[in-house]
């Protein structure tokens, strides 16, 4: 992956431009993604889930900061915003594109085959949790963004992430610390 002189991938002017004319307006932001890189950078060799490919801000970032031994399976929804991933980062051989329902690509990995974990969307975060969680391998890290009020928040969705908090910080196969920072983060490791 090619590196801008301020270290951030190079393809996200790109990125950014097609979300832009797609009105896709919910990239990982700046501060998220150098966490990213920092912790695909910690799992050399490791295997990366990311539920949420959006437009591939994120996924960018992972690739950033993972060798040539690691791989990272990243799933999006939307057929539309992933063909923008598929376009700009579809070449890394990395990489495993997936466009589908995350609840499913969750439901066929084996448990324990994943040394991060990066849920930005429902499946993985406000449903199926648990079995994100059991995707961990010991070690493995968690890491959930878009914690702080957004302005894309559906009605009564702070409640269900103030639940969602609780029952990460509470877990007790995780150690789990709230960062509040970037759209708000949170980052657990399992036990």
């Amino acid at each position: 992956m090619t590196l801008t002189t301020d270290s951030h991938p190079a393809v996200l002017a790109a990125i950014a431009e097609r979300c832009a004319a797609l009105g896709f307006a919910m990239s990982c932001d700046r501060e998220t993604g150098h966490l990213l890189r920092t912790l695909a950078a910690a799992r050399p060799g490791g295997r990366i889930l990311e539920l949420g490919t959006g437009a591939g801000a994120g996924t960018s970032w992972l690739l950033s900061g993972m060798d040539a031994g690691a791989a990272l399976l990243s799933v999006e929804l939307d057929a539309a915003v992933a063909a923008v991933a598929a376009e700009q980062l579809g070449a890394d051989p990395r990489l495993e594109l997936v466009v589908g329902d995350g609840a499913e690509l969750i439901d066929a990995q084996a448990p324990g085959s994943f040394d991060l974990v990066f849920a930005d969307t429902w499946p993985g975060k406000f449903h199926h949790l648990d079995q994100a969680l059991e995707l961990l391998a010991p070690g493995g890290l968690y890491l959930v963004d878009d914690l702080l009020p957004q302005p894309t928040w559906p009605e009564d969705h702070a409640r269900a992430v103030t639940a969602l908090v609780e029952r990460l910080t509470t877990d007790p196969r995780l150690h789990a610390a709230r960062l509040d920072c970037a759209s708000g983060l949170l980052l657990a490791t399992r036990r």
